[in-house]
């Protein structure tokens, strides 16, 4: 006789219970921290963009030829950056808990899927970050061994 197993009885001889409920309380605190990454990124916007219309034009720096409305701009598109590590993260929580409840195998694999994507993300930002640090530091000790 044959047994037939279903995928949602794969799902839950793979987990136990304690790994499930680790699962679902990172997916809580990944929710919320991708709530709050939402937030922050909308208050950049709002900022850049205050900040390169209205106080952009009323800065005393215009006299020495700087703009600070560049830096409003800048700040938006910071936000842009910083919208993808964050929508990934909100994925990952969203599919998880999905999975979670309905016992899904495609959405478990989505997930964590995200969640890749999300420290790849985070991962080579950091790497360009560090390059740019290294960068700047060399020009920094050729600019000052020429003095």
């Amino acid at each position: 006789m044959e047994e037939n197993t279903s995928a949602f009885d794969a799902f839950e001889l793979n987990m136990s219970n304690n790994v499930l409920g680790l699962l679902k309380e990172t997916s809580t605190w990944t929710y919320f921290l991708s709530i709050l990454g939402f937030i922050g990124i909308g208050l950049m916007v709002v900022f850049g963009l205050l900040f390169s219309t209205i106080f952009g034009s009323m800065t005393p720096y215009d006299q020495v030829g700087f703009n600070t409305g560049y830096l409003g701009l800048a700040y938006v598109a910071l936000a842009l950056l910083y919208f993808f590590p964050v929508y990934y993260l909100f994925n990952f929580s969203r599919k998880m808990k999905n999975a979670l409840r309905m016992k899904n195998n495609e959405d478990f694999a989505a997930a964590f899927s995200n969640l890749k994507s999300h420290y790849k993300f985070v991962g080579i930002l950091t790497i360009v970050i560090i390059s740019l640090y290294v960068l700047l530091f060399f020009f920094a000790l050729i600019g000052a061994s020429a003095f």
